[in-house]
């Protein structure tokens, strides 16, 4: 079966750390080309991957040697380029956010839809096997019915010049790190949450959101409390509290390819350690995609419902 041939749209920290070096080592994937604003910086970048270099965004999506796109750009570019890169034929991986706007991610699901094109939002903590693990936990009934999930991601101060601190690129916690935990929360807790109440606030001489809280109810009485920030000690967890235990991951969103999970189940009976066996959650991202590009998986609809989740914390911490 030939190669999925895939081309990015930028040259983003993400994409030369992260998902470059994993596009390349996949099975079924050829890095085809990388686009640049900057020509020297698309000749560079591309020369590290065998890749060829293209000027300009809309140049690449022109490329008939080109099957789908990775777009890796600031937050508030994600709408118009995802949608250019559907319009021109090509399926797409894009980064969390998918938009800033519930509105056009709803319009971008249905164009990939009636497209038959794939389109995923890069949430990768979603295909690491450790959380399955969890939910097998939960359904075997090792915590008794979930009474509460708690999540937690929070990064490092940024520094001043970076893109998360600009309004007008879609910065800010919400976008970036508050995603993470609702997306969890989504994850464990399935359909009909709703949200009950969020802060958002910034740092000093800040314009954007540095730092997030939400609360958010499920159907069934089970409570969802989230915190987020990008001004914090590094944090990066959350737990499943029932009526018979708590479970707790830590390294829950981005762990290492060679971190080895472990899952604390902690019963009145005593605390049990639950070793996992490391792996790859980016390179399983990437394998994900190719199924979906060669399968013409629609996309999932938990984008939707995200985005929903996303912009209620936003309005109510707004009111």
């Amino acid at each position: 079966m030939a190669a999925v041939r895939i081309g990015v749209l930028g040259c983003a920290d993400i994409a030369r750390r992260r998902m470059l070096p994993a596009m390349a080592a996949a099975d079924g994937l050829e890095v085809a080309a990388i686009a640049s604003r900057d020509a020297g910086r698309a000749r560079e970048l591309a020369g590290r991957f065998a890749a060829r270099p293209v000027h300009g965004y809309a140049a690449l999506l022109e490329r008939d040697d080109v099957d789908a796109v990775y777009v890796p750009l600031p937050a508030a570019l994600h709408a118009e380029w995802t949608e250019a890169a559907l319009r021109a034929g090509k399926h797409v991986l894009a980064e969390k956010p998918l938009t800033t706007d519930p509105d056009a991610t709803a319009r971008l699901v249905e164009l990939a839809r009636r497209s038959g094109l794939a389109l995923m939002e890069n949430v990768m903590f979603v295909h690491h096997p450790q959380h399955e693990a969890v939910r097998t936990l939960v359904a075997e009934g090792a915590v008794g019915e979930p009474r509460a999930f708690h999540a937690m991601f929070a990064i490092p101060r940024l520094p001043d010049d970076d893109i998360r601190h600009r309004a007008d690129l879609g910065g800010g916690a919400l976008w970036d790190t508050g995603v993470y935990p609702v997306r969890a929360a989504l994850h464990f807790l399935g359909d009909g949450l709703r949200v009950v109440g969020a802060t958002l606030s910034s740092g000093p001489g800040r314009t954007v959101d540095t730092a997030g809280t939400a609360l958010l109810a499920g159907p069934e009485g089970v409570g969802a409390q989230l915190t987020f920030g990008l001004d914090h000690a590094y944090r990066s967890t959350y737990e499943i509290w029932g009526s018979e235990g708590r479970i707790s991951v830590d390294r829950a969103f981005t762990p290492p390819a060679d971190f080895l999970p472990r899952v604390r189940l902690e019963r009145r009976t005593g605390i049990q350690e639950i070793p996992l066996p490391a792996d790859d959650q980016v390179a399983r991202t990437v394998t994900a995609f190719v199924e979906a590009v060669r399968a013409g998986t629609a996309p999932d609809p938990v984008i939707l419902r995200q985005a929903a989740l996303v912009r209620a914390v936003r309005e109510h911490a707004a009111a």
